[in-house]
């Protein structure tokens, strides 16, 4: 069914692309969410090498990304880390139409110190000692992620909302955020760095992060504070036809099955692979 569904979504995507022309004007450009560094890079070295097409690559909070699209930019494709930005991009005539193609979820990345498992984590988060790190809400949807997580404790504990938020460290993803030094994982190195005791992120990003910091856990969020996170893509308007090639790849089994050995929920990838 999952299967059936992401061809379906695909189906759009195939209709535009009779509608190009098979010559490409310009250079293919992707930006994409921060979180989809690695996975989405590794992807388009993969569609770079299967069709002999060079990819620019460019990431950053999804949030940012969209403001520089807004602003003039002007890039073949874009990759969100949720639906919003690519739906109000393509309600703004810049593209269409918005594909889901992956899913993340939240995971807390916590210091070896801090004794955090998945029973306790709410009330360790509520803790006035536990310093609490999250990404930036409206630029980076990881933040707002993290907020979806704040209001359902809220609905658990009262208070808890005004607690977490009110504490709450906005470490990564805004325009004012420190950056990470070259070639270092920005989750990784604020823990690295001791920014922060326990921080909210995409699990994708905790297992690169934990990569970089061997010491660092991952705690799973239970069931009734988890938040999802669903991944849009949309194809500028006039773009070249290249574009929609390395979309429909995205949504290949191919792309489909990278992700998921970064992690992601990918749908389209046929079963028993």
């Amino acid at each position: 069914m999952k299967h059936q569904r992401r061809t379906m979504l695909a189906l759009p995507l195939a209709a535009s692309l009779l509608s190009f022309s098979a010559v490409a004007e310009e250079n293919l450009q992707l930006y994409a969410a921060g979180s989809l560094k690695s996975a989405l890079g590794t992807v388009a070295t993969a569609y770079e090498a299967a069709y002999q097409t060079p990819v620019a690559t460019r990431f950053g909070p999804s949030g940012l990304l969209r403001k520089a699209i807004e602003d003039g930019e002007n890039p073949a494709v874009f990759a969100s880390a949720n639906m919003t930005h690519p739906e109000k991009l393509a309600a703004d005539g810049w593209g269409g139409p918005v594909v889901l193609f992956a899913r993340n979820k939240l995971c807390a990345l916590a210091q070896a110190e801090v004794d955090i498992t998945p029973d306790n984590l709410l009330a360790v988060l509520l803790d006035a000692k536990i310093r609490l790190g999250t990404s930036t809400p409206k630029a980076d949807p990881s933040g707002d992620y993290a907020w979806e997580l704040f209001d359902k404790a809220g609905k658990i504990q009262a208070g808890s909302f005004e607690q977490l938020s009110g504490k709450a460290l906005q470490l990564t993803g805004g325009p004012e955020s420190a950056s990470a030094p070259a070639g270092r994982n920005p989750y990784g190195w604020v823990m690295a760095e001791k920014k922060a005791d326990v921080f909210l992120t995409y699990c994708t990003n905790a297992v690169l992060a934990k990569k970089e910091v061997p010491t660092l856990k991952i705690v799973q969020i239970p069931a009734a504070l988890s938040v999802g996170a669903d991944y849009g893509l949309l194809v500028r308007k006039n773009a070249p036809v290249e574009a929609w090639h390395l979309a429909l790849y995205i949504l290949s089994p191919a792309g489909q099955q990278l992700l998921r050995e970064y992690g992601f929920e990918a749908a389209a990838i046929p079963a028993g692979e």
